[in-house]
C-alpha cells in the first residue's frame, strides 16, 4: 500500500502560534510512552537537547495559519530545529523549518486506530514525514499488525520490513533514527544496533541502580570480611608473640632459680 503526497498549503501565518487541540481521551501515551521513560531515553541517546525535539501530542502543520488537517502525533522526532521555538509556537511549523519531522509514531487505541491507518497516514505523507510508524500493544487487534512502519520514497509511503522473532517479538529498522523499533511482549522498545543495547527504560535504570548498589554492598561486605580476617590474624599473631614472651620469661626465671 502506498500513499502519494498532494496537498494545498494555507496562506502565510496570521498568528505565531498553533491553535490549542483537545487532549487525548485515553491513557495509552502515558502507559506506553511516558511511564516507561521512552522520551527522556531518546533525548539522552541523541543529546543536543536544544536542536532536537522529541515530543508527544504537539500539532504538526504547514504553518500556524493552518486550522484544518493538523496532525497531532503520539510521538514525533525532528532534528536540526529550535526546540524552544517549536514549544513557544505550540506546534511544529513545516514551512518555518523547511522540512517535516523525520519520524512519527502512533499508538493504537479503539478510538483512533482506523484514523491512524488511513487519514493520518495520508496526512503525514502529504506533510513529507520521512517515516510513519504504528505500534499496537494488543498485537494487531486494533491495527492491521502489531508493528508497522512506512518510509517516504519518491513521494509515496512504502512499507518498512518488519522482522518476526517469535509471537512475542517483532522489530523493524528506522533509518531516520538509526534505531530498531521493537514490539516485545506488548511493550515498545528501542534498540541501538551500533551499541548493541536497548535504550534503557525507567525500570532498566532502577534495576541497574539496584544491581550497582548490591555490587557495592557485596564489595563492602567482602572488604569488611577481609579486614576482620586481617584483624583476626593480627590478634592471633600478637597472642602467639605474647605466649612466646611469657615462655621466655619462665625459662629465664627457671635458669636463675
Amino acid at each position: 500500500m502506498t500513499t502519494r503526497t498532494t496537498a494545498a498549503r494555507p496562506p502565510a501565518p496570521a498568528s505565531d502560534q498553533f491553535p490549542e487541540l483537545p487532549p487525548r481521551d485515553d491513557m495509552l501515551n502515558v502507559i506506553h510512552l511516558h511511564e516507561p521513560g521512552h522520551v527522556p531515553a531518546l533525548r539522552r541517546h541523541y543529546g543536543n537537547f536544544d536542536a532536537i525535539i522529541i515530543a508527544s501530542e504537539i500539532p504538526i502543520g504547514w504553518n500556524t495559519s493552518q486550522r484544518e488537517g493538523l496532525q497531532q502525533p503520539d510521538l514525533f522526532i525532528a532534528f536540526d530545529v529550535d526546540r524552544a521555538a517549536i514549544i513557544a509556537r505550540k506546534g511544529y511549523d513545516i514551512e518555518r523549518w523547511g522540512k517535516a519531522p523525520e519520524f512519527v509514531l502512533e499508538i493504537a487505541s479503539e478510538n483512533t486506530a482506523a484514523n491512524d491507518e488511513r487519514a493520518k497516514r495520508a496526512g503525514y505523507a502529504q506533510f513529507g514525514v520521512a517515516e510513519y510508524w504504528r505500534f499496537d500493544h494488543t498485537g494487531g487487534r486494533q491495527y492491521a499488525a502489531a508493528l508497522a512502519g512506512d518510509r517516504l520514497v519518491a513521494g509515496e509511503y512504502r512499507p518498512i520490513t518488519i522482522h518476526r522473532v517469535d509471537d512475542s517479538r517483532y522489530w523493524g529498522h528506522s533509518a531516520a533514527l538509526n534505531l530498531d523499533v521493537c514490539w516485545e511482549h506488548e511493550q515498545l522498545r528501542w534498540y541501538d544496533p551500533a551499541a548493541r543495547r536497548y535504550l534503557p527504560t525507567y525500570d532498566d535504570e532502577a534495576d541497574g541502580r539496584r544491581a550497582a548498589e548490591n555490587e557495592r554492598d557485596a564489595e563492602r561486605d567482602a572488604r569488611r570480611a577481609a579486614e576482620s580476617e586481617r584483624d583476626g590474624e593480627r590478634d592471633a599473631r600478637r597472642a602467639a608473640e605474647e605466649r612466646v614472651r611469657q615462655l621466655q620469661e619462665e625459662l629465664e626465671r627457671l635458669r636463675q632459680a
